[in-house]
């Protein structure tokens, strides 16, 4: 169970601070949920949810020995890239719903790799490719930047460093 000021992640919605649980009546139901707010979100969106309901659309911030094994698994290549589109988001997409941060990272490393070599060729990285790339890294790097204790800006500079074969001492 959560507490009020844990930081949680919260399905599509990123990173959410939980601001308060609390008793509400929904159709004639009364139940007990989670308040929160999106953390970049300043309050401008609620979300409230079951507290029964919290491992489907909930799970932890990954810690601080995750995210550096994370981090360290960007010196190696991604996964396999899959030329046809369609295949290519369905397979990214489950491996999105699986949660685990490594294979999502591994997702993302070769996103980021593909983009490089589209960019050198003077092309663009495909649209639905740019999208799942925009959104799994800022929900990943923000929760990796609040674990290490760094900034979003330290974590992509990191990251970019080890995908290019850089040599960098990841001390934390």
């Amino acid at each position: 169970m959560y507490i009020i000021g844990d930081l949680v992640i919260y399905s599509a919605h990123g990173i959410c601070k939980i601001d308060d649980i609390c008793e509400k009546t929904i159709s004639g139901e009364k139940r007990k949920y989670y308040v929160m707010h999106p953390i970049e979100n300043d309050h401008q969106l609620t979300i409230s949810i079951p507290i029964n309901k919290e491992k489907v659309f909930m799970h932890d911030l990954i810690n601080k020995e995750e995210a550096i094994e994370v981090l360290q698994s960007f010196k190696s290549p991604g996964t396999i890239w899959e030329e046809q589109a369609r295949q290519r988001h369905k397979l990214f997409s489950d491996i999105v719903n699986t949660r685990n941060r490594k294979e999502i990272a591994r997702m993302i490393n070769t996103l980021i790799r593909k983009k490089i070599e589209v960019e050198r060729n003077g092309h663009k990285l495909y649209e639905q490719d740019r999208k799942l790339l925009t959104n799994t890294t800022s929900i990943l790097f923000k929760e990796m930047a609040i674990s290490l204790n760094k900034n979003v800006a330290e974590i992509k500079e990191l990251v970019i460093g080890l995908i290019k074969g850089k040599e960098i001492r990841l001390i934390f």
